[in-house]
């Protein structure tokens, strides 16, 4: 049994700045305001220019091209590159599956059934003990996977954060996909920007909620760190003795 894994008969105390520390993390992990800013921004120039002149074309290399400029800048910062590019293959695949079909709505679909399927990832997970939050967040404070285990507290404090994505994902589906069959490009784009972020922030707001009123996170890396010299300690100490 490893180290994460381990269980353990004590829970660990929150400390005094768990809410700090749960803030942070949660900024590192989806992106904090700049990779709002980043998500936005090629949807909005999509809809804004369909919606002045209704070319398809224009609109699309519009919102691809200025993904691409987000993750250039990016290179030139030499700053983390994930929520970039995640960007980027979202707005590819939306311009593919537009321009193939011809209609200008598809530009949304592979975003919506990524919605879907984020939603359905955090309730199914949940639903099975491993809350997908928890996999994200994990690394983040570095704990890993020793919430399964040895923090009880914390694993339902992801589990209560998992729920809550997955079920505001949902509702947001529950709006977008009609839109897709019923409204036009514009009206679905509109609405559609209109909740990006909204859902994106009370989910967030409600993992820091439960987060900061669970257990600290156990850092598996520095318990590591202490039996790997612990074990040195013994060794040089093995040595000692035998050389004496």
């Amino acid at each position: 049994m490893t180290s994460v894994d381990k269980p353990t008969t004590t829970t660990p105390a929150p400390p005094a700045d768990a809410k700090a520390v749960t803030e942070a993390a949660l900024f590192e992990a989806f992106g904090g305001v700049r990779g709002m800013v980043e998500t936005v921004l090629p949807g909005l120039l999509f809809v804004t220019i369909f919606t002045v002149n209704k070319d398809l074309h224009v609109s699309a290399i519009a919102a691809l091209a200025v993904s691409l400029l987000l993750v250039a800048v990016r290179l030139v910062r030499k700053d983390t590159m994930k929520h970039a590019f995640s960007g980027v293959f979202g707005v590819a695949f939306g311009v593919v599956f537009a321009m193939v079909t011809g209609n200008a709505k598809d530009f949304y679909l592979p975003g919506m059934l990524y919605t879907l399927g984020l939603a359905l990832a955090y309730i199914v997970t949940t639903v099975c003990g491993v809350p997908l939050i928890g996999l994200i967040l994990g690394p983040v404070f570095k704990e890993n996977l020793s919430w399964r285990t040895r923090n009880p507290g914390r694993k339902k404090a992801y589990a209560k954060a998992s729920w809550a994505w997955g079920l505001i994902l949902l509702a947001k589906c529950a709006i977008l996909f009609p839109l897709y069959w019923w409204a036009n490009t514009s009206q679905l784009g509109w609405v559609l920007i209109a909740l990006k972020i909204p859902p994106f922030l009370l989910a967030v707001w409600l993992t820091w909620v439960f987060l900061a009123k669970a257990p600290a996170p156990i850092d598996v890396f520095a318990e590591m760190e202490a039996e790997e010299a612990a074990e040195k300690a013994r060794e040089a100490a093995a040595r000692g003795e035998a050389g004496a």
